[in-house]
């Protein structure tokens, strides 16, 4: 007989007084170490990555280097979370967590601490590059496996906002790799090769990074239990298998549409709009990171806002909408964006703030909508795959944008992959099924119920 989660039963013996609590409070740390862990480089390498590069790298290479170590982790990410997503949903979501906590904590600190192209030529972006691929199978396996353990543990009335409690810490990690930067840019200005910060300032942040995962690995130790949905779930075959074949197809395929087109947005908000920032509106390496801090913080509340909005509209209308919203604002404000320059810093934050909220607050209620699309039986599996399979095909946006930019030019070519992932969102959103209400113990999907 299966449990319900809106009835769990604490056994002797249990970690925790309050499992719900425990599970939610873990899935909300563990997103926020995980893209802790994403965006770090993005922001806080940007002014040190002379520390890695040849001296004479041009402009074009410095950006592919950029973009190929923020790719890295993304590419790997669905491979991590297609091997933890298969032994979440075979022996358990939390001792996977607490592997895949651990391994993301270790490879990110080591990337702390590399040593440079002064002292290894070429290997130190290899090995960069390598140890970002690394850590991206561990962090795949994380929201693979923390996230719908806390997503199983909320009452169906409540997903929304507890989806966007955990999902809120995107904008807030990065807000927060912004305020550390900012702070350690002030203290240790990039003044060259040798100066303090391109030397070991960068390095703060990763050391950071890594010891939240080993503190993560010892709360999920002692806090966190089993869900009751997965107790009652009955695998009888391999997950990945169940979830390519026969009925869960069209599943995978509606949320592999709708998370490319939301992967396209974020490629755009979170790697491209800084260094348009920097290199076309010609904003200071503080100035930019003073911009980013304050659209993560008001992304804080729009992620929170998004995803109660979406237990009241339901996910299928929330999605549909908001890709036209996307498509629609956020193009508008990233073209004019583009007009301005360092002299209209307000109008700047604004505009950056418009394309942010209209872009990565979609994520508010994805870790709900994206555990109430599969069954128990497969839903780390099919929560993970769909999360992180659509980021392959957006990983490579630096090459989009560089052919983008031979016919429309180097300021329009962003604005046509926001809308081009607008439009991915609102058709990926109306060909699902409404999902709010779903009974997370059930052993069918949305799609299967009459």
């Amino acid at each position: 007989m299966s449990t319900t989660t809106n009835s769990p039963a604490v056994s002797a013996g249990s970690p925790t007084k309050d499992p719900r609590r425990a599970a939610l409070r873990g899935g909300i740390l563990g997103y926020y170490a995980d893209q802790f862990d994403i965006f770090v480089p993005i922001i806080t390498l940007a002014p040190a990555m002379i520390y890695f590069e040849p001296a004479d790298t041009s402009r074009t290479t410095a950006a592919l280097i950029t973009a190929a170590v923020f790719a890295a982790t993304l590419l790997a990410r669905p491979l991590g979370s297609a091997v933890f997503g298969h032994y979440a949903d075979r022996v358990g979501r939390r001792i996977t967590t607490m592997v895949a906590v651990a391994g993301f904590g270790v490879s990110t600190f080591l990337i702390g601490l590399l040593p440079g192209h002064q002292h290894m030529g070429w290997w130190a972006i290899v090995a960069l590059i390598g140890l970002r691929f690394v850590g991206g199978i561990f962090l795949g396996g994380e929201y693979a496996t923390a996230v719908p353990l806390a997503m199983e543990w909320s009452p169906a009335r409540r997903r929304g906002l507890a989806s966007g409690l955990i999902t809120c810490t995107s904008p807030l990690a990065v807000a927060s790799i912004a305020g550390l930067s900012l702070l350690l840019l002030s203290v240790m200005p990039p003044d060259g090769l040798h100066s303090a910060y391109v030397q070991w300032g960068w390095r703060i942040p990763f050391f950071i990074g890594g010891l939240l995962g080993i503190v993560l690995f010892f709360y999920y130790r002692r806090n966190v239990e089993e869900a009751p949905a997965f107790e009652a779930a009955q695998t009888t075959g391999s997950p990945l298998r169940e979830l390519l074949g026969g009925r869960h197809r069209r599943a995978l395929a509606q949320v592999f549409t709708l998370m490319t087109g939301a992967w396209l947005l974020t490629n755009i908000a979170a790697a491209v709009l800084p260094a348009t920032l920097k290199s076309d509106v010609g904003l200071t390496d503080r100035a930019v990171s003073i911009v980013l801090l304050i659209s993560s913080v008001v992304c804080v509340g729009s992620f929170v806002g998004c995803a109660v909005l979406s237990q009241r509209i339901g996910r299928r209308r929330f999605y549909t909408g908001f890709g036209i919203v996307a498509a629609v604002f956020a193009s508008a404000c990233y073209a004019l964006l583009t007009t301005l320059d360092a002299n209209d810093l307000v109008l700047v934050t604004l505009l950056s703030v418009g394309v942010q909220i209209s872009t990565i607050s979609l994520y508010g209620p994805v870790a709900a909508y994206l555990t109430e699309r599969f069954p128990a039986a497969i839903r780390a599996t099919g929560y993970g795959v769909g999360y992180s399979l659509a980021l392959v095909i957006p990983a490579f946006y630096a090459f989009y944008i560089s052919g983008l930019a031979t016919i429309v030019g180097n300021a329009l070519a962003p604005v046509v992959l926001i809308a081009l992932g607008g439009a991915l969102v609102a058709v990926g959103g109306a060909l699902g099924p409404e999902t709010k209400d779903v009974d997370m113990t059930a052993h069918t999907t949305p799609d299967t119920v009459s």
